[in-house]
This record gives structure tokens, C-alpha cells and sequence, in this order.
């Protein structure tokens, strides 16, 4: 079979633990076989980015600028039982936030759904996307322990010499502090952000927040959307999409009495709780997509979960692992797609739509990993180790591209 030629590099970054291995799998059975692939290569394991300093994280994201579409492997951020377990020099930032910083992107997640396997809740009949902002809030704070009575203030001092204070608490004794930010540039790019991807997959939109309570800080993400807004009102007007504002805690009843089918905007960490659970509520966060979005049009693809330690630790061992590489697949199939309608490459979208049509195939042959045989219901799944489960997949592509 003729190999896909490529035009033009994606930007390709290796990552951690279990993931990477299926990082390699999928490349050496799905990926390589098809495409004459042509990446600029980013190894940001956690070995790598200790060694750089983290500077290889820079680097990728960096690159992704210059070449427009990249797609990511899951990554470590590091504690302090990781520190210890990879002797590093400090507890690097999540790769994800920097990248996210470096691209003024919002991250967008969607579920992969199946038939055989039923939302938990009854109602919803289609995909929810959760749109998160990508900068600040609690991932760019800061924060002290208080360990005795005093007055602590939040302080502005701005530059033409105006000079802002206002008391947070009279502490009587010990507590904590956490002081957080957002930028209106970063607040107008997420707005952008969104309503471009709700234009392009023609899903409506609903934000957010909690601006009752917080009367200037989500009070200015619920303004800034407001105004945003008025540039694609007559889009949204011309395609019958609708862009809805409401309180986070309204939200949340609405989402779960809706049937599902539109892009939920939530700041930075509604977003990431949010996330989790429309993914595990849908089936299992392996089978999530994400994608980071930047208001100039940069993509960057990932799958939504961690490393997989667990099963790590036992293909270290030699042991037999069944970890689902569903959304790692998808995060490749959508870089693909995406270089394919920026180069005008055709075979390469329609190879990206044919890797996801043979892994739903097989997911509705009842083939699948552990994770999700006791959430099938109606047919009969069998069983079946990654390599296994990759196996089915390249089979069921090779007629499809035959």
C-alpha cells in the first residue's frame, strides 16, 4: 500500500509512564504503516524535562506556534513522592499549564461515545464539550500558611502610582491565604476561542460562572463574553445557535436535565473538575477527547487522563495490561485530520476519520479493554489486552483502507 504523504511537520510530544508505551504501539501499528509521517519530535517524559530544565516544554509549545497542529502525549506533573521517585531538581509545572500559557489556548473535552454504553445519566442522548479557560484562576496562585493572629491585605500597585488595598481577613489565629489572577487578554481569548469552535462544529454555547458572588472577578468574564459576543452574534443568528449565560450552580442542574449535544465554557477550574465528571458520567475518562484551541488557530491534541501508573508498574513487571488507548488514538486521528485540512491533504483526513470509524467498530463489535466490558450492555464483549485491543483496530483499518 502507498504510503499518505505529508507537506508539512507535526509538532509530536512524547510523554510518561503507561501512555508512553501505548504512545509507541500506536505509532508502530496504526500510524507508521499508512502515513509517511513527518513530526518535529518533543520527548517531554519526565526525565527529559529535568534534564532541560523544562526547557523542552517550551520548546514544543513553541513549535506548535510555528507549525499549527500538534499532538501530546499524557505527562507527569510531579508531587513530592514523584520528586523523590525521579530524583529531580525541582517539581516542575504541569506541561500542560505551560503550554497552555505559552498558546493563550482554551482546552476543549468531549466524550467518545458507543450505543452499547449508556450515559449515567439517562437523559443525555449527545456528547457534552466542556470548554476550559486555560490560564490562572488556582493554577497561577499564590498562597501562605498563616500561623498566628495579624491583617492581611490584598494590594495593588499599578504603575502610573495608583495604589489599591483592601483587608482580606483579621486573622485571630493560624489559617491559610491563596491570592489568584486572570488577565482581560487571557479572559477575551478564551471568549474568542469559544465561540470559534461553536461556529465550526455548530454546537451552542453555554457559559458559566459565579458572578453573584464575585462581583469583579467572574463579574469581568461574564462582561467580557457579553462583548465578545456581539462580533459572532450574527454567525450564531445565520447557523440557529444560541449562546447562553447562566450561574455555574444553574448550570449544573440544567446539564444534567438536558439531553446533552452543545459546548459547556467554564473557567479554569470548573473546567477541569467539570471534565472529569461529564467524561466518567459518559463511561470513563479514557474515553475523552481534548483538544487546546488558541484564538489564532493553533491546535494542539491530547487525551484527557494521566499516565497510567498503576498499569505501568505492572508492564515493568511483565505483567499482562489491559489500559484502554482510545482517547491517545483519537488525540492522533485529530492532529492528522486537522494537518490534513491545513495542507489540503485529503487522504490524510479521510485516514483520520477511518482510524476513528475502525476503533468504534471494534468497540461495537464488543472488543475492548477492562475498563469498559462491565459498562457494556446489550452485546457480549470480550476481553482483550492493549496490544490486543490495537491489534482488532489495525485490522478492521486496513479493510476500510483497502
Amino acid at each position: 500500500m502507498r504510503k499518505i504523504q505529508m507537506t508539512t511537520p507535526l509538532v509530536e510530544m512524547d510523554g510518561d509512564e503507561m501512555t508512553r508505551v501505548l504512545w509507541k504501539m500506536i505509532k508502530d501499528e496504526l500510524i507508521l504503516p499508512f502515513i509517511d509521517l513527518k513530526t518535529e519530535y518533543y520527548d517531554l517524559g519526565l526525565p527529559e524535562r529535568d534534564k532541560t530544565n523544562d526547557q523542552i516544554t517550551r520548546d514544543a509549545a513553541e513549535a506548535t506556534i510555528k507549525y499549527g497542529v500538534a499532538v501530546k502525549c499524557a505527562t507527569i506533573t510531579p508531587n513530592h513522592q514523584r520528586m523523590s521517585e525521579y530524583n529531580l531538581h525541582q517539581m516542575w509545572k504541569s506541561p500542560n499549564g505551560t503550554i497552555r500559557s505559552i498558546l493563550d489556548g482554551t482546552v476543549f473535552r468531549a466524550p467518545i461515545t458507543i450505543p452499547s454504553i449508556k450515559p449515567a445519566v439517562k437523559n443525555w442522548e449527545k456528547p457534552i464539550t466542556i470548554a476550559r479557560h486555560a490560564y490562572g484562576d488556582v493554577y497561577k496562585s499564590v498562597e501562605i500558611r498563616v500561623e498566628e493572629a495579624g491583617t492581611a491585605k490584598l494590594v495593588f500597585d499599578g504603575e502610573s502610582g495608583k495604589h489599591e488595598e483592601v483587608v482580606i481577613q483579621e486573622f485571630k489565629g493560624a489559617g491559610v491565604l491563596q491570592g489568584m489572577h486572570n488577565t482581560d487578554k487571557s479572559i477575551r481569548s478564551f471568549a474568542h476561542s469559544c465561540f470559534k469552535f461553536a461556529i465550526d462544529t455548530k454546537q451552542d454555547l453555554w457559559f458559566s460562572t459565579k458572578d453573584t458572588i464575585s462581583k469583579k472577578y467572574d463579574a469581568q468574564f461574564k462582561a467580557i463574553f457579553e462583548e465578545v459576543f456581539q462580533e459572532y452574534k450574527e454567525q450564531f443568528e445565520q447557523l440557529g445557535l444560541e449562546y447562553f449565560y447562566t450561574l455555574i450552580d444553574d448550570a449544573v442542574a440544567r446539564v444534567i436535565r438536558s439531553k446533552g449535544g452543545y459546548i459547556w465554557a467554564c473557567k479554569n477550574y470548573d473546567g477541569d473538575v467539570m471534565s472529569d465528571m461529564v467524561s466518567t458520567a459518559f463511561g470513563s475518562l479514557a474515553m475523552m477527547t481534548s483538544v487546546l484551541v488558541s484564538p489564532d488557530g493553533k491546535y494542539e491534541y491530547e487525551a484527557a487522563h494521566g499516565t497510567v501508573t498503576r498499569h505501568y508498574y505492572k508492564y515493568l513487571n511483565g505483567e499482562e495490561t489491559s489500559t484502554n488507548p482510545m482517547a491517545t488514538i483519537f488525540a492522533w486521528t485529530g492532529a492528522l485530520r486537522k494537518r490534513g485540512e491545513m495542507d489540503g491533504i485529503d487522504e490524510l483526513i479521510n485516514f483520520g476519520n477511518q482510524l476513528e470509524a475502525a476503533c468504534l467498530e471494534t468497540l461495537n463489535d464488543g472488543i475492548a479493554t477492562k475498563d469498559l466490558v462491565n459498562l457494556m450492555e446489550g452485546i457480549t464483549p470480550t476481553q482483550v489486552n492493549s496490544a490486543g485491543f490495537i491489534a482488532a483496530i489495525r485490522e478492521r483499518l486496513e479493510k476500510r483502507l483497502a
